[in-house]
């Protein structure tokens, strides 16, 4: 994933919680935000020290990227998400968590198509 497509500005979070919707299930909570930039979208991401250490929180991290990676071509592009992950994302494997944010954003309806069942 393309530095372009991540959000890392404090001053940017805030305004995607201030102004964004929230869509939730037991591992993650997702903002989503309509923003005027011209890139397909951008993510954030925060995984708290509570869910583990160093390397569980990187883990989870990568596997979020790489999910939302595989998905960019169905993700309704504009959008800015903020993706927060809890406690039970730390005992999921990779493709355990794209099956999780896949149906947190079609809670969201972020996809701008019909997505089939994957993996």
């Amino acid at each position: 994933m393309r530095k372009t497509f991540r959000i890392k500005k404090d001053s940017e979070f805030q305004s995607v919680f201030k102004s964004g919707k929230s869509f939730a299930n037991r591992q993650f909570v997702v903002y989503m935000y309509q923003n005027e930039l011209n890139v397909p979208f951008r993510i954030g991401l925060s995984v708290s020290k509570k869910i583990g250490n160093a390397v569980t929180r990187n883990r989870i991290k990568r596997h979020v990227r790489q999910s939302f990676t595989e998905l960019k071509e169905d993700i309704v592009p504009g959008h800015d998400f903020i993706v927060i992950a809890r406690k039970p994302a730390a005992d999921m494997n990779g493709s355990e968590i794209k099956k999780s944010l896949i149906h947190v954003l079609k809670r969201a309806r972020a996809f701008n198509k019909r997505i089939s069942r994957q993996d």
